[in-house]
């Protein structure tokens, strides 16, 4: 008998200890609905009372289970939600050509306190349309150009991901079928005055923007440089791009016992150097918001001002022909490359410092 009420007594506080544990997950899952409440009720993809009709049958699965799946798809799905915005659905890269008339605009390009743009204007269209699949960054947005306030266009172009199927999806604004015609779409949402003349899909590393001359960056770190170090490093390495010296050219230029002296031949320019950053230990510069956001307009309006100071000279060169060349015109030559190894040299370190030598010796 002693046994069995030993045995009865465990039992009890077994379920005890199980009745506690569930308690305290009925406890969890209640603030974990909340939570999630909270979050739903600030989500902004559609009306509040759609959401919470949706988001309700996925709370209560949560009660009843102690999975997280259900939690996470809701926190998926309203956190950074956006009206207009689909980032799940099938994308492609667009260029649209658009024509606009700008009396009314301040420009091309959304800027602070200056609406309404021609930029603005597309993308609110863009999101009544639901065709956008994320952020303009995420979006990859450029455009070919900017224009000032007033001025027209007729063949501005502008590139980024769009929406490429509407398959199974409920938009008012687009035809039911699987391929989008973005024309036809957006030129039932924008104002009269901004018309989309064209699309053409292209490929991913399509940009809209002016790049008559690409650029390239050649990040160099060191404890220390030399005089012209850099400069003359990327003068070899054109050469070795232009096809005109070998790769190897470069061991055969360290190589001191091999090349004592430094073949003669012209740097490269300075302008687009830059010296980035010194690095300290332990120091830490500082800069209040206020002075950085203020440092960073005053860039971005130099930035626009030379790019617009570019678009001008690019679309002046558009439109001059090139000369026909003259048959009876005696034709230049083109001087032929005299390699590295070959050319006359500088004087070695060694010689520049007897040079110096001899020189303080003199004037003592």
């Amino acid at each position: 008998m002693a046994a069995a009420a030993a045995g009865g007594d465990g039992e009890a506080a077994v379920m005890r200890a199980e009745v506690a544990a569930l308690r305290l997950r009925v406890q969890e899952l209640e603030r974990e609905n909340q939570r999630l409440g909270k979050i739903a009720s600030r989500c902004t993809c559609g009306s509040s009372k759609d959401d919470s009709a949706a988001s309700s049958p996925v709370v209560s699965e949560s009660l009843s289970s102690s999975k997280q799946e259900p939690q996470k798809n809701v926190k998926s799905h309203c956190r950074g939600c956006q009206v207009g915005v689909v980032s799940h659905c099938p994308k492609q890269l667009i260029a649209l050509k658009i024509m606009y008339f700008g009396q009314r605009f301040y420009g091309f390009a959304s800027e602070a306190h200056t609406e309404p743009t021609v930029e603005s204007e597309i993308f609110k269209a863009l999101e009544r349309a639901k065709l956008l699949v994320g952020s303009r960054k995420e979006s990859c947005y450029s455009r070919c150009g900017r224009t000032d306030k007033g001025v027209s266009a007729t063949g501005q172009v502008i590139s980024l991901f769009l929406r490429s199927n509407i398959k199974d999806a409920k938009l008012d604004v687009l035809d039911n079928k699987s391929e989008i015609d973005y024309v036809k779409v957006l030129n039932r949402i924008l104002p009269h005055d901004i018309r989309v003349i064209g699309w053409c899909p292209v490929a991913g590393d399509f940009l809209a923007r002016s790049n008559y001359d690409e650029l390239w960056a050649i990040t160099i770190k060191g404890s220390a440089f030399l005089w012209h170090q850099v400069r003359c490093m990327v003068a070899v390495l054109f050469l070795i791009g232009q096809g005109l010296e070998s790769p190897c050219i470069v061991d055969s230029l360290l190589d001191i016992t091999k090349t004592p002296r430094k073949p003669q031949y012209k740097m490269a320019s300075e302008i687009p150097l830059i010296l980035r950053s010194c690095l300290f230990d332990e120091v830490n510069f500082m800069c209040s918001s206020e002075a950085s956001q203020a440092l960073i307009e005053h860039l971005k309006d130099e930035y626009h001002q030379y790019m617009l100071q570019a678009a001008i000279f690019c679309e002046a060169l558009s439109c001059l022909c090139s000369p026909e060349p003259d048959p009876f015109e005696p034709r230049h030559k083109k001087r032929n490359h005299i390699p590295l190894m070959s050319r006359q040299t500088e004087p070695s370190y060694e010689e520049r410092i007897a040079k110096v030598k001899t020189k303080s010796a003199g004037s003592v």
